[in-house]
């Protein structure tokens, strides 16, 4: 495709786009045409270092898929304010930067044999508790990593987490603080609460109401950003009809198969060693002497097991098992196959000592027939020309696409259909268009703002598409009448709320002032008391606890606190704090686990303060 390049480069079309590159310059200037298309594809830039836009629309793709995740059938693309995505994406993005030019700063480094063992060590990257590689691909790429993308990331996040790990483990705390805290989180608190229904049912809404809703709220009343496109499909499998093996191919390969079939050889040996402290002379002696006692009739078994000095066979009775050619020192290997089965061979000399061998057993190999193999060498052999021809194709398929300005000539050159896909947002469809590489592509500058054909993407090993938009759907306002029906849930329940929340309020302030009695019923409702409860109760709603635990302290004991609560369904819950109970002195083992949580974190807080730290003396532009 380089190539390519180089060689339009020279031509007409080429020669055309400088001229009105130059006329530009004659009427904007140098630094605007430079300025112009220097950042064209730049987001940002961190302290000099670029963030892509490629980047930045994979990071508001992975955003959109984590509160796809979050929410599941809740989740409304339409509701989606896409360009707080991206600000909040990019803020990521320089996060991330500046922490990553801190721990290269810092000196923090791991080796790639780290890497390699966390990934072999991803619960999700394995089957059966061992790594499998075609699990790992099959995950990554949903994620829209390739795995040379997917251990640059990983290696950035394993720095990140160096340096968060260095500055968090650093916090640590007084005893002070550690007992200020355990009285803090000991403490119970007494108190009461009453439920303030909200009635939907009493709330009357006209239409002008919702019509006033649905004027101030427009934005969120938004078609999804959507896009049809135009995909080649380029399938390994499909040259599989394309390719025949010759006869003579095939030959090859089954001797070729065949020939790496060797006899199977069981040895058992008695070795004596020569080293610093024995002598090649006092060795030889000694097999000997093991050797005149085989001639007398012991078992081979037995003197493996009172001289031989191979801890790995010795109590086996010298047993080495089965094994092929090249296996053991040549001198053993030319010995053992000069044997015949239950013969014992002469002391042979190695690189080790002395050995008396023993050949236990043959085993002679199964050849297979032609016949038996001729399918799998076939398929063997296909295989590797549809491979070649796979690879080719697929450059084929890129440089014609970049050359084009549509499909037609990119299928009609591969004999390709050009397929269309059904309208999809930046969430992903069906098909290929769940594929987060696809998705991102097809929201790129380059193929939606400027209509260019995509580079090759990988689907998965054996699938490769090129894609170009087809049709470019932008949000357009929702009519009033699909969305009237859920304006008027959200207001009745609004309405709702804040008619319980105005009785609530009125109810607090009578019992302040002692109009209302504290222990009677109220619209036939007894306050529900709860005595002693701690921060992490059971059975009280956390909203309500958190509400609790944040209010003052009753000046006495008739003077009870009150505030009030908004429940998930509108409803007010009233809160009576009665009383406030002071806990006993933690125990040495509480202090050293409240000392631990202080200090982690105290740890990150000292990091957030670094991060700032990066970002108030960095140099960040943002285009």
């Amino acid at each position: 495709m380089l190539q390519n390049i180089r060689d339009n480069s020279q031509g007409w079309i080429a020669k055309t786009i400088i001229g009105v590159i130059v006329a530009l310059m004659a009427l904007t200037g140098f630094d605007a045409i430079f300025k112009a298309t220097t950042h064209s594809n730049d987001a940002a830039k961190v302290n000099g270092e670029e963030i892509s836009q490629n980047e930045l629309s994979q990071a508001v793709d992975m955003q959109r898929r984590q509160l796809m995740q979050q929410l599941g059938k809740d989740f409304d693309a339409s509701l989606l304010d896409e360009k707080m995505l991206r600000e909040s994406a990019l803020k990521g993005l320089i996060d991330r930067k500046l922490l990553l030019q801190g721990a290269e700063k810092s000196k923090f480094a791991f080796s790639e044999a780290a890497l390699d063992q966390v990934i072999l060590q991803t619960p999700e990257f394995q089957v059966e508790g061992k790594f499998s590689a075609e699990r790992f691909d099959q995950v990554i790429r949903q994620l829209g990593y390739s795995r040379l993308q997917f251990r640059q990331m990983l290696a950035q996040e394993m720095l990140i987490g160096q340096l968060r790990a260095g500055l968090a483990g650093s916090g640590f705390v007084t005893d002070a603080q550690v007992l200020a805290f355990a009285r803090l989180e000991k403490q119970t608190r007494d108190f009461a609460t009453l439920n303030v229904k909200a009635d939907p049912a009493a709330v009357k809404l006209t239409d002008d109401e919702v019509k006033a809703y649905y004027d101030e709220h427009a934005k969120e009343f938004m078609t999804p950003d959507q896009v049809v496109i135009d995909y080649l499909e380029l399938k390994k499998a499909s040259f599989f009809d394309q390719v025949s093996v010759k006869d003579e191919d095939l030959q090859a390969a089954y001797q070729k198969e065949t020939a790496n079939l060797s006899e199977q050889r069981r040895a058992a040996h008695i070795l004596i060693e020569v080293n610093d402290k024995v002598t090649e002379a006092q060795a030889k002696a000694k097999i000997e002497e093991v050797q005149a006692r085989l001639a007398k009739g012991e078992t081979f078994e037995a003197l493996a097991k009172e001289f031989s000095q191979d801890p790995g066979s010795a109590n086996n009775g010298g047993d080495l098992g089965y094994a092929g050619p090249g296996v053991y020192d040549p001198a053993f290997e030319k010995a053992l196959y000069s044997l015949a089965k239950d013969q014992v061979s002469e002391p042979v000399r190695t690189d080790f000592g002395f050995h008396l061998i023993k050949l236990l057993g043959v085993e002679a190999p199964e050849v297979p027939t032609f016949a038996s193999l001729k399918d799998k060498l076939t398929r063997e052999l296909k295989t590797q020309q549809v491979e070649q021809r796979f690879v080719e194709a697929t450059k084929q398929l890129e440089d014609s696409s970049f050359e084009a300005s549509d499909l037609a000539q990119p299928a009609q050159d591969l004999k390709l259909t050009v397929h269309t896909s059904a309208p999809f947002g930046r969430e992903g469809g069906e098909g290929v268009t769940a594929n987060r590489a696809v998705v991102t592509a097809a929201f790129s500058p380059e193929v939606l703002d400027e209509g260019a054909n995509s580079t090759a993407i990988e689907l998965d090993p054996e699938t490769v598409i090129v894609l170009r938009a087809k049709e470019h759907r932008k949000p357009e306002q929702l009519p009033l009448e699909s969305v009237a029906a859920s304006i008027r849930v959200q207001l009745t329940k609004e309405h709702a709320s804040a008619a319980a929340k105005t009785k609530a309020d009125q109810l607090i302030v009578s019992l302040r002032d002692g109009k209302t009695a504290l222990d009677k019923a109220i619209d036939g409702q007894n306050w529900k008391v709860t005595q002693a409860a701690t921060r992490a109760q059971e059975g009280v709603d956390p909203t309500v606890l958190q509400a609790l635990f944040r209010m003052p302290k009753p000046v006495a004991k008739d003077k009870p606190t009150f505030s009030n609560v908004t429940l998930a369904d509108g409803s007010l819950v009233i809160v009576r704090l009665n009383g406030v109970n002071e806990a006993a002195a933690p125990t040495e083992e509480e202090k050293a686990q409240y000392r631990r949580f202080l200090a982690s974190r105290i740890g990150q807080q000292d990091f957030a303060a670094y991060r700032k730290l990066l970002e108030s003396e960095a140099e960040i532009k943002r285009y």
